[in-house]
């Protein structure tokens, strides 16, 4: 099993990864009043055999606050709070970045801080619900249109954002650009009818992206940036439109020319959604010199397949690392990996179906 490149130390920027498994997002809704705290911590640290642990969605503004008990990192106390987490990856050898996520007009009133406002591109409505814990399920509101003065403010809460996370002890960020939040908004014509510079064709869609990415990258260095994108993905009411290919051709050669640490491509046409033609994800990657990661349904054996080709140099596993939390010693020994994912407890606020999966050490000394 040694030989399997999976299992092989590796590099983003000057960060040593001592595999290729990369832990993805994942929302989990334990930060209560918006704080990470000593339960994330226990969570991340199980987890810490990943290569890389990229954090749940984190907001860098009260205004980024869509889901209920989400992390924050725009104040001192959610730094402080996550100085827990990377304390406690970092004790057992581990390596994580947090994921920055603005969710945009995927949000709701009742879930943001008093003063907070839905904002997005443009005055589009996204169709659905969102959950609230006030008052359960509420549609997506209509969200208020960003002015300049608003967009420059979000880049530089990004920004501050980015910088907070260093000091709480992250190795480096990764920006949400994908799943149809407040960066995506931006690059759809679907959900940015502007006709400003941040709107129309597909460089002025592009524009808040890129220098939201150049802002982080500028704050806290290029090779502690990477983003999150989402191609084809239909998420959060993300409809096709026809310069996708063109956009993304776009963008990621722009993104190169920033040199920042990776982009992550999503693909969750595993859990239902679209498929995402390889054609992009081979033309990204051209385009892109530094570091791709892909994320989707993977097993070991097409990780594998797509590490040892070139298509990809890290794999990101979601769901797998939720009910194992040795998912890389398993998956390293073949050892059986467990089936018991407890999904209603996906979104809940306690230790139930979070932190009380047990390794497959622990299970065979109980047994």
């Amino acid at each position: 099993m040694t030989d399997y490149k999976l299992f092989t130390s590796t590099k983003i920027g000057d960060l040593v990864l001592q595999n290729r498994m990369v832990m993805a997002p994942m929302t989990r809704c334990r930060a209560i009043d918006n704080v990470a705290n000593a339960l994330m911590a226990t969570y991340y640290a199980q987890r810490a055999s990943a290569g890389l642990i990229i954090t749940e969605g984190t907001s860098p503004s009260p205004n980024g606050l869509g889901y209920a008990r989400i992390p924050g990192i725009f104040t001192q106390q959610q730094v402080e709070g996550w100085k827990m987490t990377t304390s406690a990856v970092h004790a057992k050898g581990g390596k994580i970045f947090v994921q920055l996520m603005h969710t945009g007009r995927i949000s709701h009133a009742l879930n943001m801080p008093e003063g907070a406002q839905v904002m997005a591109p443009s005055a589009v409505q996204a169709s659905g619900q969102m959950w609230t814990d006030a008052e359960r399920l509420q549609d997506f509101p209509v969200p208020l249109a960003m002015t300049n003065a608003d967009i420059l403010n979000t880049i530089a809460e990004f920004a501050t954002a980015a910088e907070n996370a260093i000091k709480a002890g992250f190795d480096g960020v990764e920006l949400h650009g994908a799943n149809g939040y407040l960066l995506e908004e931006f690059l759809s014509p679907v959900s940015n009818i502007r006709d400003d510079n941040y709107g129309g064709n597909t460089e002025n869609r592009c524009r808040f992206v890129i220098e939201t990415v150049a802002a982080v990258a500028n704050a806290i260095g290029k090779e502690k940036t990477g983003i999150r994108l989402s191609p084809y993905g239909t998420a959060s009411d993300m409809p096709h439109y026809p310069t996708i290919h063109a956009t993304y051709d776009y963008l990621s050669k722009e993104l190169n020319k920033l040199d920042i640490a990776y982009i992550h491509l999503v693909d969750h046409s595993a859990m239902g959604a679209p498929m995402v033609p390889m054609e992009i994800k081979t033309l990204i990657g051209h385009n892109f010199e530094n570091t791709i990661i892909l994320s989707g349904g993977y097993d070991k054996e097409r990780a594998e397949t797509d590490i040892e080709s070139g298509l990809a140099d890290l794999i990101a596993f979601g769901r797998p690392f939720i009910n194992n939390p040795d998912f890389v010693e398993r998956e390293e020994n073949n050892w059986v990996l467990s089936e018991d994912l407890k999904m209603d407890f996906f979104y809940s606020a306690d230790e139930n179906g979070y932190t009380d999966y047990p390794s497959h050490k622990a299970q065979l000394i109980s047994q």
